[in-house]
């Protein structure tokens, strides 16, 4: 015997494929109640008339509609009630999605990213192409003032003075100033868009991880969540995966070509590693990398966030092992 449903019946077949008992979904049906139903069949689960069967039958298999050929059609009906409660659903899950943190701070961190990219590539192209024109200009000085400077200039000689440099004695038309003008306008406006998505990020994941957010810092926080899926899997992680998370590429190398496994991947951005001795920073890597994921862990489970108590604990680690390897 099998046990079939969907939303709208439930039937028990036998080998023969011949209805020996059914059980129709009665009442009113409305989109609200469907969609209901639909979930459940998403999930798994059984519905009303299914599990009134399954008791009636507790040998019985259960088998997907779609196996049976005598599963009825739907009707006309049906078929409206089932295409509202299919976009009911839709704008249920688009709903879930937005109030689902790991999923806007993967879109944030990756946006991030690329309007990073954008703007330091706008920002070279700017100082190299502005350089020319102010040859006594210091442009690793002032290279973050270059492209205000010159949004705020009107000509060549303005910019010059505002610099309080002197300018090339060139013949610079107005079409080749208003293209610097607004290359240097769009420089403008994507680093106030950079300042701003890091402030995002920084709010976001301060309220989504506090704890590893204090250890580590919100922007690196955010980047290791995302680099493991979500803080739900990074949870799980151990603490061994997370030293090496952002590293994928060197692993692979390693495991295809013998190359040396990578001791750290996001990580090595903190302050502690990256300005330590190089002969410290797979130790420190380490030892970071199992506190991280203890703070995970008290974020995602509901402990009590960490303190600044709890990173000078860690920070102290840091130091009494740059003590002990620099004996060595």
């Amino acid at each position: 015997m099998q046990l079939v449903w969907d939303w709208r019946l439930a039937r028990v077949y036998d080998e023969e494929e011949r209805v020996l008992d059914e059980s129709i979904w009665g009442g009113v049906r409305t989109t609200t109640a469907l969609v209901e139903r639909l979930t459940l069949l998403m999930n798994g689960r059984m519905t009303i008339e299914a599990r009134t069967l399954a008791e009636r039958f507790p040998e019985i298999q259960v088998t997907p509609p779609t196996s049976i050929d005598s599963w009825p059609a739907l009707g006309d009906d049906e078929i409206v009630l089932l295409q509202d409660a299919s976009l009911k659903l839709a704008e249920q899950g688009v709903a879930d999605s937005a109030a689902d943190s790991d999923r806007r701070l993967e879109h944030l961190v990756r946006a991030l990213d690329e309007a990073r990219s954008s703007q330091n590539s706008l920002e070279s192209h700017l100082v190299e192409w502005a350089g020319l024109f102010l040859p006594t200009l210091d442009l690793d000085l002032h290279r973050s003032s270059i492209a205000s400077a010159v949004s705020n200039s009107s000509n060549l000689l303005e910019l010059a003075a505002g610099l309080d440099v002197t300018a090339a004695e060139v013949e610079l038309g107005p079409h080749e100033w208003s293209g610097l003008h607004s290359l240097a306008s769009s420089t403008v406006n994507m680093t106030d868009t950079v300042d701003s998505m890091e402030k995002s990020v920084r709010e976001l994941t301060n309220t989504y991880m506090p704890s590893v957010s204090n250890l580590l810092g919100p922007l690196l926080a955010a980047k290791l969540c995302t680099a493991a899926h979500g803080r739900a899997r990074m949870a799980r992680l151990p603490a061994s995966t997370i030293q090496v998370l952002g590293a994928e590429k060197a692993f692979f190398l390693h495991l295809r070509q013998g190359t040396d496994p990578p001791k750290h991947g996001h990580i090595f951005q903190h302050p502690w590693i990256c300005r330590s001795p190089k002969w410290t920073r797979g130790s420190i890597a380490r030892m970071l990398a199992a506190k991280v994921a203890i703070a995970v862990r008290v974020d995602h489970f509901g402990g009590e966030p960490w303190t600044s108590k709890q990173v000078a604990e860690v920070e102290k680690k840091v130091g009494e092992i740059r003590a002990r390897r620099s004996r060595r």
